[in-house]
């Protein structure tokens, strides 16, 4: 941070701090966490304190690993009613979102390994020169930025296994086809950030689709996948981020932040702030032998062999059906198995070429390892907030808060659980928790309602999508931002305007859905959806013809 910088905010922060000392003296300081220990502002509005407090500092300071840290210090020292000892203790070795803690499980882990595997990936397809080669190939066939962000539109879609898998493969092939085009690191992220999660909550063969599956409640008697399929038509936003992609690039419609990103970038540069979280991997020196085979038969590899890698965990080769095997697998773990069969296969594809000499492709894991350095330690301090949001309980306060109030508010209940769903996901930066929280919640208050309940399952799905697509905590933010080569707040920062025009129309028609379904209880509240698009096709429409009359 510069000097100036920490001048202008550190009353800010000393402030805080001021505030919050004062706060724990007045609450007592117990030394430990033993059988009926209470932390202050347990399952009140209090435990959202951390996340907002971490999010509104990165927005403001632009320092994300700073913001994330006063965050994860407020977390620990409310949850260990000022403390210090219990607060250093758990935030290191909580069982619940201790930052060792966090490394050290099977699924974070995994994530971890995942990720600089495939910086590795990257690494050894930049210094073959594939990536290169694969620019200059594109160059000849994609003639225009319009072209550059369509295709990038369009292979996010077709990777629709998980979400992170999708962010890191598509920034990968598609970055050197951007960069020519003058297509700016955060618009990419864009692209990459919004065909993630919202086509991955849509796709019936995904991760997402598995974690909705087993969050339908076993003694609510639905079928999990059943009503997942039936959710795809009522889920507003991921369907209306796809229409608002198209429109935007189609049309050339550039605002907020977004706007100077993408002026700058035609101008030459691309990343409009000083910072270059990856440049080291950007000016890597490729080799002249490589071509296009050097890039597309290691993604396709890739590709193939992470399915084949979470269908085997699932069971699939044991006699699971392939559908139940995708329910129940390990995404993570699968996605290291298929990372791992990719650089094998590489290893022999480029040694038989001969684009790369022994040392130079073991040079690539220590290169691709530095270089996702930066969106790993974003994914741990992550992972570190949200344990210490759950463990001051914020999921029962919004748990709670729904449930009081969903008795006399059904009519209006799924445009309340999607603004819910938002919020929640926004704050924990967990899409997957917060619809597992908000679903049992929804099957009970509309049991006897099932076209409700499919409308109102599909808000609070289409909300947790919104909320994972705009947080700074999300670990699909972080890897869109790792996958563009992208500054993450940047990335943040322009996709919100863009992310909350979606949100508010979709939050319109949700109001409309539950009308109709209300009172007719029948699949005629589907109607609610093409209307909600045309609105929203408008809202953009209307936009750039008013940015094109200035």
């Amino acid at each position: 941070m510069q000097k100036s910088k920490i001048r202008r905010y550190l009353p800010l922060l000393l402030a805080l701090a001021a505030i919050v000392a004062l706060v724990f003296v007045s609450f007592g300081t117990p030394s430990e966490a033993g059988e009926g220990y209470q932390a202050f502002g347990y399952r009140s509005a209090w435990a959202l304190l951390p996340p907002v407090t971490a999010i509104t500092l990165a927005l403001i300071t632009k320092e994300v690993y700073f913001s994330l840290f006063i965050g994860i210090l407020i977390g620990g020292l409310l949850y260990a009613n000022g403390n210090l000892e219990l607060a250093l203790n758990t935030i290191l070795y909580s069982e619940s979102g201790g930052f060792v803690t966090n490394i050290a499980t099977l699924q974070n882990a995994s994530i971890l390994v995942f990720v600089a595997l495939l910086g590795t990936m990257v690494a050894l397809m930049n210094k073959a020169g594939g990536s290169a080669a694969f620019g200059r190939w594109a160059s000849k066939h994609i003639k225009s930025r319009v072209g550059a962000q369509l295709a990038t539109i369009l292979l996010g879609v077709l990777i629709f296994v998980d979400d992170g898998f999708n962010c890191m493969t598509v920034g990968s092939v598609i970055r050197p086809v951007t960069d020519r085009h003058g297509v700016s690191r955060a618009k990419l992220a864009y692209l990459i950030d919004a065909t993630a999660a919202p086509i991955c909550i849509i796709a019936p063969i995904s991760s997402w689709a598995a974690a909705v599956t087993y969050s339908v409640p076993p003694e609510s008697g639905i079928n999990g996948f059943e009503m997942f399929l039936r959710t795809i038509p009522y889920n507003l936003y991921s369907l209306g981020t796809i229409l608002m992609m198209v429109m935007i690039v189609t049309l050339k419609l550039d605002y907020g932040p977004m706007k100077t990103h993408e002026k700058n970038a035609m101008a030459g540069d691309l990343f409009t702030t000083p910072d270059r979280p990856f440049s080291d991997a950007d000016n890597e020196i490729p080799s002249e032998k490589g071509s296009v085979a050097d890039l597309v038969l290691p993604v396709a590899v890739l590709i193939v062999s992470c399915i084949i890698g979470i269908v085997y965990t699932g069971g699939f080769f044991d006699g699971v059906g392939f559908i139940d095997a995708f329910a129940d697998s390990n995404s993570a773990m699968g996605l290291v198995f298929g990372s791992v069969v990719a650089i094998i296969f590489t290893f022999f594809l480029y040694m038989w070429r001969g684009v790369l000499s022994l040392s130079e492709f073991m040079e690539c894991f220590a290169a691709g390892f530095r270089s996702m350095c930066a969106p790993m330690i974003i994914l741990i301090m992550a992972w570190n907030l949200s344990g210490m949001t759950g463990l001051l309980g914020a999921d029962v306060y919004i748990r709670d808060l729904v449930a009081a109030s969903a008795g006399a508010f059904q009519i209006f209940l799924p445009a309340i659980i999607f603004v819910v769903a938002v919020f929640l996901s926004f704050s924990t930066g967990t899409s997957w928790g917060t619809f597992s929280i908000l679903i049992p919640i929804v099957c009970n208050v509309f049991a006897d309602s099932y076209e409700m309940l499919v409308i109102a399952i599909a808000a609070c799905l289409s909300g947790a999508v919104c909320g994972d697509h705009c947080s700074p905590i999300s670990d699909t933010t972080i890897m869109a931002s790792a996958g563009a080569h992208s500054n993450h707040v940047n990335h943040v920062a322009t996709q919100l305007p863009y992310a909350m025009t979606c949100a508010a129309v979709c939050a319109a028609g949700y109001l409309l859905a539950g009308l109709i379904g209300y009172f007719t209880g029948s699949p005629v509240a589907m109607a609610a959806t093409p209307i909600t698009l045309l609105l929203l096709a408008g809202v953009i429409f209307a936009a750039s013809r008013w940015m094109k009359s200035e």
